[in-house]
């Protein structure tokens, strides 16, 4: 029996894990870089081993060093997680040459399918070699590992040596494995998954289906179990299909196989992964099990029952992440102030028990943060995922929602926005998705968020309470000298706070409460450090407002805003030249564009420096056709955001003629 697991993982992943092995009485491992020293994964844990160094290659990527740990710290297996190593077949052999139970696949297994090259050969599919004009569009794939690193769509034959070239670093950075293919790109499909779990005694279970077209860069954003809208003759031959992948490999434990369906209801193979995937939740709710507590039972040589639990309901995943989708998915980085979310006891709709292991709370959140922690460059930029589970696809929707619309998410910019709207948006509520999603309503889904001129007001009424020490009448008077201090014989002038574009002018009220000007509509029914009430066209709502320096955030039901003061004088020093190229994330400088120097032409949109942030690149481009004046970027430079990284001096149209 195991009684000690090591996680080769980190944050989130690792944190799930040990939720399990706890519920289990199995003691916890943990791994970490020096990056992740105070992370929420490592003071979870039972006990914890230092990796030396930051970068995934030199940490997380390192087998030899981990087995080492597994030793040192006396544990009997070793948990992959889902991510870094978990399909590498080299490192599962390592494990268990070690004398170590290893939770996963066998290695042959792993060899056969984690290759996606290999997978399609195995499968009968062959990856493109010759691209021909009538073969675009077409995707290029890292064949290790998965995520959406090292995947590029590629639509003009000159583009596709570039896209190679970056997709190689990337997946060589991600992975520690630079080889890539190419292949077909189905536009406007659904990818569907099925996930499968095998024991050694020959039973495979095909669970549901997961829908996990909600993509950017070709990571899933938003998932559901079950897949909406399919037809049962669909589901059955994707069930018959992933359970032959399995027992042609002889698998043994969690993995997960991969199609993508075309408008015409035709599935095509895409991969198997050899691990748990990030949406696992979405299909422990709908049947009610726990795969990682399955994934152990599976490795200590226990049979499954023959057949799963019958599935019930629907789930919703949602994956939080700290970047901006409005400046091209760019990562964030900094001090996450608090992160919580909304949590009650579930509530019966009349359909039975949910289906969730340990009771089924109303929202379930998986993450590797609390507030205090750091987001860091170095690795996925993930906060956490949200999961509501509810009898029915609406409910489900509405909950989950619901509880991203009222949690408390303070410290970088994160997409929580986009996935409310997502998640509100005619085509998701119609079950109408696919992988183009994001493409086509970015710009709907990321515009300026309503109710901002409102959470100024609180925001500015908020400060002026803490100021002041002034509450409205009926509240518990504050101090003497503060009262005194906020005391005028006649009617105040109004005064004025600016939050980016947004002017807020008020005016203390003789009852100790305060008048808003220029928003006709608007009362002040309380104001407190932080706490705003307002009555808006006869409806009160309440404000909380939390400041950080001169970073404000206001939640309230109507939306949650993060505000910026905006000073009276501008530091001459911070402004930038036109032309200016600036880092707009922390990150390090991978590429330069080849023959780039100062005094070189360069055209807009041109490709000239490359950055990697969290695992993934991201090209900086020129904003328009010029000389470029000055190039600071230098690879293997760490770079802050902001940093100047080049300067284009742009040319007029009667310059060039």
């Amino acid at each position: 029996m195991i009684q000690t697991v090591l996680v080769a993982n980190r944050g989130e992943i690792a944190c799930r894990v040990f939720g399990t092995c706890r519920e289990l009485g199995i003691a916890t491992v943990a791994v970490y870089s020096d990056a992740d020293a105070g992370a929420l994964h490592v003071r979870e844990a039972d006990a914890a081993v230092r990796l030396p160094g930051a970068a995934p290659a030199e940490t997380y990527l390192r087998g030899e060093l981990i087995v080492k740990a597994a030793l040192a710290a006396g544990a009997d297996a070793v948990h992959p997680g889902y991510g870094f190593l978990s399909e590498n077949a080299e490192f599962a052999r390592a494990v268990a040459d070690a004398g170590l139970v290893w939770i996963g696949p066998p290695p042959s297994a792993i060899e056969a399918m984690a290759s996606k090259t290999r997978a399609k050969e195995l499968m009968g599919l062959a990856p493109l070699t010759d691209v021909a004009e009538s073969d675009l569009p077409v995707l290029v794939k890292a064949a290790a590992g998965g995520g959406g690193r090292g995947m590029r769509i590629v639509r003009t034959l000159d583009a596709l040596p570039g896209e190679l070239e970056a997709a190689r670093s990337e997946a060589a950075s991600a992975f520690g494995d630079g080889e890539v293919f190419v292949e077909p790109y189905i536009e406007r499909g659904r990818h569907v998954e099925v996930q499968v779990l095998a024991d050694a005694h020959g039973t495979v279970w095909a669970l549901g289906t997961r829908d996990c077209s909600l993509q950017r860069r070709h990571q899933k954003v938003i998932e559901e179990s079950p897949a909406p809208g399919l037809a049962p003759e669909l589901v059955a031959s994707l069930h018959d299909a992933a359970v032959s992948a399995a027992r042609a490999v002889g698998y043994r434990g969690a993995g997960t196989v991969e199609f993508l369906v075309s408008e015409d209801g035709r599935a095509h193979f895409l991969e198997m992964n050899t691990r748990l995937q990030v949406e696992h939740p979405v299909t422990e709710a709908v049947f009610g099990i726990d795969l990682v507590a399955l994934q152990i039972l599976v490795a200590q040589g226990e049979p499954l029952p023959p057949a799963p639990p019958a599935a019930y309901g629907h789930a919703v995943e949602a994956r939080l992440y700290a970047e901006d989708p409005a400046t091209g998915w760019t990562p964030q980085a900094g001090l996450l102030h608090e992160l919580s979310f909304p949590t009650r006891p579930p509530v019966n709709l009349g359909g039975g028990t949910p289906h969730a292991p340990g009771g089924a709370p109303w929202v379930r959140v998986d993450t590797g943060y609390t507030g205090g922690d750091t987001i860091g460059v170095h690795y996925d930029p993930m906060l956490a995922k949200v999961i509501a589970w509810a009898p029915t696809r609406e409910a489900a929707v509405r909950r989950l929602a619901y509880a991203l619309r009222r949690a408390r998410v303070h410290g970088p910019v994160t997409n929580r926005e986009l996935l409310v709207r997502s998640l509100e948006h005619p085509d998701f509520v119609g079950g109408r998705l696919d992988t183009g999603f994001y493409e086509r309503n970015l710009d709907d889904l990321t515009g300026a968020a309503p109710g901002a001129e409102l959470a100024a007001v609180a925001a500015a009424l908020a400060d002026a309470a803490a100021r002041t020490g002034r509450v409205p009448a009926g509240a518990p008077a504050p101090a003497l000298a503060q009262r005194l201090g906020a005391w005028r014989n006649l009617a105040s002038q109004a005064q004025t706070k600016t939050y980016g574009d947004h002017e807020v002018r008020y005016r203390p009220t003789r009852d100790g409460g305060y008048e808003v000007l220029d928003a006709p509509g608007v009362r002040v029914v309380a104001a407190l450090p932080h706490r705003v009430v307002l009555e808006v066209d006869g409806v009160v709502r309440n404000f909380d407002v939390t400041a950080y320096g001169d970073t404000v955030h206001v939640d309230s039901p109507v939306g949650a805003h993060t505000l910026a003061v905006r000073p009276r004088f501008t530091d001459p020093a911070e402004r930038a030249e036109p032309g200016s190229l600036l880092a707009p994330m922390p990150g390090t400088v991978v590429r330069v564009g080849d023959g780039l120097a100062e005094g070189v032409r360069v055209t807009q949109g041109q490709p000239l420096v490359w950055l990697e942030a969290m695992k993934m690149e991201h090209k900086i481009v020129s904003p328009a056709s010029g000389t470029l004046i000055a190039l600071h970027a230098v690879p293997g430079r760490q770079v802050e955001v902001g940093a100047l990284l080049a300067v284009v001096q742009e040319v007029q149209e009667d310059e060039e003629s």
